[in-house]
């Protein structure tokens, strides 16, 4: 009986010794486990306003190389700096940026949504220091969308062709949502030409209310109406 007895003891003993050896292995593997990564806070596009200046004029000079000049209308729609604004525009030449920028009063700094591929190497850093940033339109891009919003909410300029492409037609609800979720109202721009003339004409803004669809054929209609040509009185 002693040998039975003396082998049962040291198993009980070491029964509990796994045991707890066991239950302290998840302790321990959780205690070396690396910390998860805080997440990196999405940073607003700043403008650089002699970048911004630099590359307005800069694109005006093949208007004004050409013999030609820009025509303002409507600058008493645009509400003053400091305030949330998303600006929809029709969409007719690679200008159209540079015209609708050099037509805002002064203090407006619209930051544009861009195509991705437009983010280049040597242009990348420039349209980049002028406060634009990249889209992408082969998605829905949430990452562009939830940049427009933060731009909106330190009460800068959103500025988009809801067209998409040049001579687009018909146009996409991003404009209505992004003002929806931003919380401001749109300023529809029309743009034409005619002979030596571009001319940029600003309308009423919009409010940012009511459904996406209904808005965004409102925006529509407005920009239908801007881009008609009108007479040379500023």
């Amino acid at each position: 009986m002693l040998p039975l007895m003396s082998d049962s003891a040291p198993s009980s003993h070491l029964g509990a010794d796994r045991s707890s050896a066991d239950t302290a292995r998840p302790e321990a593997a959780s205690s070396s486990a690396p910390a998860p990564k805080p997440k990196e806070p999405e940073l607003v596009p700043v403008v650089n306003p002699r970048v911004y200046r630099f590359v307005v004029n800069i694109t005006y000079l093949p208007v004004l190389l050409s013999g030609m000049h820009i025509e303002v209308h409507g600058r008493e729609h645009v509400p003053p700096p400091g305030t949330p604004l998303v600006v929809a525009a029709n969409h007719r030449s690679g200008l159209d940026p540079f015209l609708i920028a050099r037509a805002l009063p002064p203090g407006r700094y619209m930051q544009f949504m861009a195509k991705k591929e437009l983010f280049g190497p040597i242009t990348g850093p420039l349209i980049t220091a002028g406060g634009s940033y990249p889209v992408d339109r082969t998605i829905s891009d949430v990452k562009a969308v939830r940049t427009s919003v933060r731009i909106l909410a330190a009460g800068g300029t959103v500025g988009i062709f809801p067209e998409g492409t040049r001579g687009g037609g018909e146009l996409h609800g991003g404009v209505a949502l992004i003002a929806a979720k931003g919380r401001a109202p749109i300023l529809p721009v029309g743009i034409s030409r005619v002979g030596k003339r571009w001319i940029v004409r600003f309308g009423p803004p919009l409010p940012s209310r009511g459904g996406i669809k209904a808005l965004t054929t409102e925006v529509g209609e407005r920009l239908a109406e801007l881009a008609q040509p009108v007479g040379e009185t500023i």
